[in-house]
């Protein structure tokens, strides 16, 4: 190790602990769980990996993209065992659609890998720099985050993503996937501390956190001083249970309770052409639409045509009273909402559906029920489109624009490692200048104060 560990501890240790620790007489991983030590180890991986320049870093990712394509078939062979594993125990076909690597989409994860080595290196960008009238110069430059860990669930591209982002910004990643992905995981993990190790940087800048059983989550999110951050993504038990649970910092990933809004002026077809792609283009994701919200004023128009084009689509309808007054109308396959129907993600083919008396009342149901991600209008107002997004406090507002768009890909980011619905530090899809922090350069000539 080529940099002193550090104690998972709230307070620095002292020096003396430190020198016992790595003295010859005294193998400091002796008494460490698998996670302690993973997390030891990748501490001193980040510490490497902090001064390294681009094209070192970007190199790594190459060599990443180009193993993922040569083992294609090693990551697709552990995938099945997932699958089989997963439909055994009666896993529904959304979750195990998130949990699939096909020979497809693993080239497609590839091909995300080499869209982050073409974006920019954040870390030593200069936020802010001056001279003081002392003659001081001040610099505040992006630095990496350190280490940082991420707990996820059965989505096994979040490994890569996760991994690639990381390094691009200079920091080690510890990786927690759910046990349903565990073969993908370790396949995946395998595949990029080759590549990774096979470039001449650190391995141990990507690892698998060891263990199945929830004391290993337990035990990192107790790491702190070792990990810097911790990342959830997966549904609103799991982000809830980080963020109650955790002592290292979490930056929270929210549930997709996604809106759609259509407007009393709108263009109806491109209303329905928004909702059936924002709901049913891919369901399992949490930028997938779950509530449907109609002005009462169009709702004689729109509402029979949506019902259809939604059951078109295999979706079902959880309908308000007033949606229910048209349902007779259509092929749609409706039932009555309940109050439960408001707060859910369902990530499957069903959607909640009212009718609102306008715009502001809207708005309020939003507010009461939307986790924050993103919410939809549709409308040729430019008033109600200024209104919509002026009162509307998501991390994404879309006019006339499917909610899929929120997305770190599609926003241009390269592949995303979340998105933040909390305000602090992050909000959206985090790409890399959101994977790092910053510190305050100053240089002097003699100066004293």
């Amino acid at each position: 190790m080529s940099h002193p560990p550090k104690r998972p501890l709230d307070v620095p240790p002292s020096p003396v602990t430190l020198r016992s620790m790595t003295s010859p007489s005294l193998n400091p991983y002796d008494s460490m769980t698998p996670v302690t030590r993973a997390a030891y180890r990748a501490r001193a991986a980040a510490n490497d990996l902090a001064p390294l320049p681009r094209a070192e870093k970007d190199d790594a990712l190459a060599a990443i993209a180009d193993a993922l394509e040569v083992r294609t078939a090693e990551i697709v062979e552990a995938n099945a065992k997932d699958i089989a594993r997963a439909r055994e125990a009666g896993t529904s076909e959304s979750i195990i659609d998130r949990l699939t690597l096909t020979p497809e989409r693993v080239r497609a994860i590839a091909s995300d890998v080499r869209d982050v080595i073409a974006l920019p290196d954040p870390v030593g960008t200069v936020v802010r720099g001056n001279t003081l009238p002392n003659g001081i110069d001040l610099r505040q430059v992006r630095v990496p985050l350190g280490v940082v860990g991420i707990i996820y669930e059965a989505r096994p591209n979040v490994t890569v993503d996760a991994a690639a982002l990381c390094l691009k910004s200079g920091n080690a990643v510890l990786l927690r996937g759910s046990s349903s992905a565990y073969e993908s995981n370790t396949a995946l993990v395998r595949v990029l501390r080759d590549a990774v190790g096979g470039s001449g940087l650190p391995a141990d800048a990507i690892q698998l956190v060891p263990g199945e059983s929830r004391d290993s989550v337990t035990e990192l999110m107790r790491a702190r001083g070792l990990v810097d951050v911790l990342i959830p993504r997966g549904g609103a038990s799991l982000i809830k249970n980080v963020v109650e649970h955790s002592i290292v910092p979490v930056i929270e990933t929210g549930t997709g309770n996604c809106h759609v809004y259509v407007d009393a002026d709108t263009d109806i077809d491109m209303a329905i052409d928004i909702l059936v792609n924002s709901k049913a283009q891919r369901p399992s994701v949490c930028n997938a639409a779950e509530t449907l919200l109609v002005h009462q004023d169009v709702a004689d128009a729109f509402v029979p045509r949506a019902l259809d084009a939604l059951a078109d689509a295999g979706v079902t309808v959880h309908a308000d009273p007033r949606i229910l007054g048209y349902a007779g109308q259509t092929k749609a396959t409706v039932v009555e909402a309940t109050h439960d129907d408001w707060e859910t993600e369902y990530l499957s083919y069903d959607i909640a559906a009212a009718v609102v008396d306008d715009l502001d009342k809207a708005v309020e149901h939003i507010r009461l029920w939307s986790s924050g991600h993103t919410e939809a209008i549709v409308t040729t107002s430019q008033a109600a489109a200024r209104r919509f997004t002026q009162l509307v406090d998501s991390t994404t507002v879309a006019v006339n624009a499917s909610t899929r768009f929120t997305d770190g890909g599609q926003f241009g980011f390269g592949a995303e490692i979340g998105i933040s619905t909390q305000k602090l530090h992050a909000r959206g899809p985090m790409g890399l200048p959101e994977l790092t922090s910053t510190k305050y350069i100053v240089t002097g000539d003699g100066h004293t104060r």
